[in-house]
């Protein structure tokens, strides 16, 4: 999938609520200050308080994102993980989030590859797949 520019600005400078299903079926959403596009297909996701979301997505791996702001268009976005617990991506986290609060310590780094972009615009539109 291709996240456009007005996606990847929404993503980096908005809260975006991330919601996940437990193997037994319970649904749960947490807001996360943490999340910017890597690149069109990817979002890194600092994982600092994360409890039943992360053990959701270890058990299995599927997640979606809504992002709105005031000029964008509200998007949510489907797809998969992968959880980094070292390496590049963990560190890239690590040092992201102490230069915005150095009293933070991520847990670890998730590598959300977008699948499937739907609009959430409230409308006959709502609901739609846009790619």
């Amino acid at each position: 999938m291709v996240l456009n520019e007005e996606m990847m600005e929404a993503i980096e400078k908005n809260l975006v609520f991330l919601a996940t299903v437990s193997k037994e079926g319970v649904p749960n959403v947490v807001p996360i200050g943490f999340a910017r596009p890597l690149n069109e297909n990817t979002i890194l996701i600092a994982d600092n308080y994360m409890n039943k979301t992360i053990k959701n997505l270890e058990d299995n791996h599927k997640l979606s994102l809504i992002v709105q702001d005031a000029k964008s268009l509200p998007y949510q976005f489907k797809g998969t993980v992968e959880i980094f617990k070292s390496g590049e991506y963990f560190d890239e986290v690590v040092d992201w989030a102490q230069n915005v609060m150095s009293e933070l310590e991520p847990k670890s780094a998730i590598l959300f590859t977008v699948e499937d972009i739907y609009s959430v615009k409230p409308g006959p539109e709502a609901g739609k797949k846009i790619a």
